[in-house]
């Protein structure tokens, strides 16, 4: 039971701390851009892709041939939409706080696995489970899809500082049993 109250305090910490990283700082946009002439962008997108969305890679890989590997062209990574809500909708904050709630009480369980002592040192283990997070998706999409290196420190750091709000929670919480 401990674990588990210790995981939703963490949950709501990180819930928190990614709120005020998206809504009071420039963490949530950093390395975004604007489609130049959107309108126009979007309508020949929904044209051309019609009501079938998806995550597109551009140009299509080709595999390993010499003239793929050396040639240059425009590509990108689309995530299109075509019914995409135009505001923020009550479900997407649910979900944020559901795998944030889930994040706490994998950290809470495995900090409760530990016989670290030292509040400090409670601290850093749920942080680096943390930055092992952070970098587990955001360094391969920033390498394989030429995710803006803006958009991964931002990303990176906002993931990593969610776990460092939870690690101060959890190693309040979670005091190691006497032995």
């Amino acid at each position: 039971m401990r674990i588990l109250l210790a995981g939703l305090a963490a949950g709501i910490a990180m819930f928190v701390w990614s709120s005020i990283a998206h809504l009071a700082t420039p963490l949530g946009t950093m390395g975004i851009s604007t489609l130049p002439d959107e309108s126009v962008t979007v309508g020949n997108l929904a044209s051309a892709i019609g009501d079938k969305g998806g995550l597109f890679l551009f140009p299509t890989p080709t595999g390993n041939s010499p003239s793929s590997s050396t040639a240059t062209a425009p590509g990108g990574f689309l995530v299109f939409n075509p019914k995409s809500p135009t505001a923020m909708q009550p479900k997407n904050l649910v979900v944020e706080f559901l795998t944030e709630l889930a994040e706490g009480l994998i950290a809470a369980w495995l900090l409760a696995q530990t016989a670290l002592a030292g509040y400090l040192a409670r601290v850093g283990f749920v942080a680096m489970v943390g930055l092992a997070a952070a970098i587990t998706t955001n360094l391969p999409y920033w390498n394989w899809y030429t995710f803006p290196t803006a958009y991964t420190l931002g990303y990176g750091f906002t993931e990593f500082a969610g776990y460092v709000a939870a690690g101060l929670v959890l190693a309040a919480i979670l005091r190691p049993k006497a032995a």
